[in-house]
């Protein structure tokens, strides 16, 4: 494996969570010590804007959004992900900074490149190298999801230019990112994501 800073990424209801658990467990079953996080959260600051970011009826603004996923991402590298690495262990997050390139910087219309240098900033170069990104219908993931929350209650016109905008950052860094095509039955998709990650 040439990778120690695994996110998982996709539209709402791709399967990160069941994904990203697999690859965990294979991990875990090879002998790695694993960092399991997900963003927004993973912290207890995180946790609280976790809250205010997905369930809360409160109104926000698309550059507050955008803010407050960057400060709950910087809180979890300087706490969490920059340690884990520093010793060796392996991370693997369920969301990372490349939600929000797509998200807001894509879907919200924030612009990607100006979203990765508010992100680069907290960051201090903790960045995933190596991106799975689960690809699947937007309405198709809708309809998966077991409950909305305050993002993906706005509907699938927000989750197809989400799914525009990681197909870009999937085009212009092909290195970095591996793409399974995560519409078929789930024990494919972790089959074929376990495969290209090199962890079968």
């Amino acid at each position: 494996m040439t990778w120690r800073y695994l996110a998982v990424e996709g539209v709402d209801g791709a399967g990160k969570t069941t994904v990203t658990a697999a690859v965990v467990s294979a991990l875990e079953g090879r002998g790695e010590e694993v960092l399991v996080v997900r963003e927004p959260g993973g912290t207890p600051t995180g946790e609280a804007i976790r809250r205010i970011l997905l369930h809360s009826d409160d109104s926000v603004s698309a550059w507050t959004e955008a803010m407050l996923f960057a400060a709950s991402r910087a809180q979890l590298a300087v706490e969490l992900v920059g340690p884990a690495l520093a010793r060796g262990a392996m991370v693997v997050s369920d969301r990372t900074v490349y939600s929000s390139l797509a998200y807001q910087g894509g879907a919200r219309g924030l612009g990607i490149d100006d979203v990765r240098r508010v992100n680069e900033a907290g960051l201090q170069g903790v960045w995933p190298d190596k991106v799975l990104l689960l690809d699947v219908d937007p309405a198709a993931g809708l309809e998966r999801e077991d409950g909305a929350d305050r993002i993906s209650v706005e509907g699938v016109a927000l989750q197809a230019r989400v799914a525009a905008a990681y197909a870009t950052l999937a085009e212009q860094d092909p290195d970095r990112f591996v793409v399974v095509d995560a519409s078929r039955p789930v024990d494919e998709v972790i089959t074929a994501a376990l495969a290209v990650l090199g962890v079968e």
